[in-house]
Parts: C-alpha cells; structure tokens; sequence
C-alpha cells in the first residue's frame, strides 16, 4: 500500500490518532491542510458538501442484520448476499482507513412535482431520474476528485456511487454530512434531502468530522404521507411495500392490492421527501445534468405508453430510467393508466397493448381494463 507522505501511517479504522496531539503538530496541519483543499476541489467538481469519517460500522450491523432477517430487501437478493459486508470498508479496500463523503444537490428546475402528482393523466417520475443517470455523473466526478488527491499525495482509493454494497447513509451521518431521517434518507439542515452521496475510500490518515445531531424531533410527516405504509416505523422501510422498489428493483408483476396505491408514479417515488419540512430550505440544482429530458417531468400516461422499445432505448439512454427495460417501462404505466381517469384516450391507450408480446404487460393492461370496466366511465368524458 502506497502511504501518503508527511501524513503518517495511522492503521487504526474509525480513530482519530490526531486526538491529544500538539495543536501545532505538522501532521494534524498537513492532514487539516489537505482536507480543506479537498473541499475546494470537490467544489470546483460540482459538489455541495465533503465529509471525512472512519470505517469502523459496527454498530450498525444489528440493524441490518434484522431488516435482512425481516425480508424487508424483497428481491433484492444481493442485499443478503453482501451481508455484513456493507458495513465493513476493508472488505471493499484492504487498508482503508478513512471514508470521503461527497453530496451533490440534484433537485431539477422541472414542473411542479405536486401539480403532477395531483394530475392522474400524468406521468410521475422521481425527480432524482429526469436527467441524466447520476452514476456516470458522480462517479466521473469522484474520480476526478481522487485523482486530484493523488496527484497531490499518492493514496490507495476506490471510489463509490450506489455501485457497490456501501452504507452510504451511514457513512455519511459519521462523517459529517447530516442526519438520517425517519424516511432512512439522509437531512441536512440546508438542503434537506435531494442530493445524492458517493464515496472515495482511502488509506489517508485524515482528521474525523463531527457527527450531526438529528433534527426530527416528534415530526412524522414522511411516515403519514408514505402512500403504501413502507415506513412501517420510523427509520424502518418495507421495500416490499415502497414504490420505488415496486417500480425500479421488482422484476416480476406488482402486487395487485398494492396497484392501486401507486397512482400515477411511474418510476420511484418522492412523495416522503415532498412532505419533509427540511426540504423547503432546499434550493434548485446547478448541474445541466440532472435538468429533465424528453418532457418527463410533466408527460402524460398515454404519450409515454406509446413509446416503442426503440423510442424507449433512445430517449432513456444515459438516464437511470434505461435500467428497468421497456417491458417494466410498460408494466408501469399500464398501473398507472389503470389509476386515471376512464376516459376515452386512456382506454385507447390501454387497448392498444392487450396483446403485448409481453405476459407481464398483457396482465398488468387486464387489470388495468378490467378496473376501469369495474369503476365505469367518468362523467362527461363521452364514453359509452
């Protein structure tokens, strides 16, 4: 392992072996140094906030050895194959002994996402999904920011962006970044909750930022407005019952008393982040990546149901949206069209596609059908 010189050869995971030095200590000077200069070029790359914690998550495996004892992962198999290995970075990085956490604001300038979720003709996306995947965008990122370091004093490294098993909430608490919500996303005072996290691991010695204390208090208002009770307690989420699992991770059909509940979301759902008091100091995103493309931030159901396999591989490429493939792009919105309106475009809509090549499309457009058959066509709409 390459040691970063004048920086030491601290070994202990989690410790700050600065602590009870000399003030003036050129190793707590030179360490304190190089983090302030981290921050500036993390800026300069785009992120809003660099914290600096240890490795040692120990205490956090209990709560995630429960929540895979539960099933609360659903289908998400990997999560019980990674096991404790999430909490343990040197599993990831032989020698790490500090975590860099990186937050990157992402809320976009896009219709108002409440107007959209009170129009059941529309299509709602996650806002986090409307530009570009923000994988590519932070990993490049951190990269540019490790190598950076390097380049400044050789370290080992790997860096990290929801692509590996890494506890990136908890990271990010102990380093400093804010707090985790009843919801299990991280606050910040600031920015409330939309932004995203990566990570740089490293085998520099640098200084620990403080935790932040929680600031939720009593306040359940993610807990209520969770629209299929996945929160089932606070700081406890049923991915069986969320709807960006049901959306995103699950392969198969969607649960049928669960359909109902997913009204007009699409892809993900913010509706717990929409309804954080925290969330009103968060400002608009500067990044040109994240802005909405190909109108997703206010479609309607019917345009985006029409989309073929290859209108869907080239308006969703380089968006986090081309992960789930057309045929659950389908799957979807035929749910969603089962919960608008029966009026006589969305019929159609839902018509057009009864005879999918797809069995999980044709059964989730049945359903949709049929409900509509059940609940009768609107006033006024003209349908017989």
């Amino acid at each position: 392992m390459v040691m970063a010189a004048g920086l030491g050869g601290d070994t202990d995971n989690g410790v700050d072996n600065n602590a009870g030095e000399p003030a003036g200590d050129p190793l707590r000077l030179d360490a304190a140094g190089l983090v302030a200069r981290i921050r500036q070029w993390g800026q300069a790359l785009g992120f809003s906030a660099i914290g600096v914690g240890g490795t040692d998550l120990s205490d956090a495996e209990p709560g995630l050895a429960a929540w895979l004892e539960a099933g609360f992962h659903g289908g998400m198999d990997y999560m019980a194959r990674h096991g404790m290995k999430r909490a343990r970075a040197a599993e990831l990085l032989p020698g790490t002994l500090r975590v860099i956490s990186a937050r990157m604001d992402y809320w976009p300038d896009a219709a108002p996402a409440r107007a959209v979720l009170d129009d059941p003709a529309r299509a709602y996306v996650s806002r986090y999904a409307l530009g570009r995947d923000y994988h590519k965008v932070l990993r490049a990122r951190l990269q540019k920011l490790a190598e950076r370091i390097a380049a400044e004093t050789a370290h080992q490294y790997r860096v990290f962006t929801d692509s590996a098993p890494v506890l990136e909430v908890e990271h990010a608490c102990r380093n400093g970044l804010g707090w985790r919500g009843k919801h299990t996303l991280l606050l910040d005072r600031a920015a409330g909750s939309w932004f995203f996290l990566g990570e740089i691991f490293t085998d520099l010695p640098l200084p620990l930022d403080p935790p932040v204390a929680p600031h939720c208090g009593r306040c359940t208002a993610c807990i209520d407005a969770c629209p299929t009770g996945a929160i089932v307690a606070p700081y406890r989420v049923d991915a069986r019952r969320c709807i960006s699992y049901l959306t995103i991770e699950l392969h198969g059909a969607i649960p049928g008393p669960l359909r109902p509940l997913l009204g007009n979301r699409i892809y993900g759902c913010d509706d717990c982040q929409l309804a954080c008091p925290w969330n009103r100091f968060a400002g608009l995103s500067c990044e040109p990546d994240f802005a909405p493309r190909h109108g997703l931030d206010g479609a309607t159901l019917a345009a985006l149901f029409a989309w073929t396999a290859a209108d869907f591989a080239e308006r969703t490429a380089g968006s986090p949206i081309h992960r789930i493939g057309h045929e659950r792009w389908l799957r979807n919105l035929a749910v969603a069209l089962g919960n608008a309106p029966s009026t006589p475009e969305v019929r159609a809509a839902l018509q057009s596609r009864a005879g999918d090549d797809s069995a999980l499309v044709r059964e989730h457009v049945a359903w949709a059908l049929a409900r509509h058959r059940r609940n009768g066509a609107t006033a006024g709409d003209g349908a017989g």
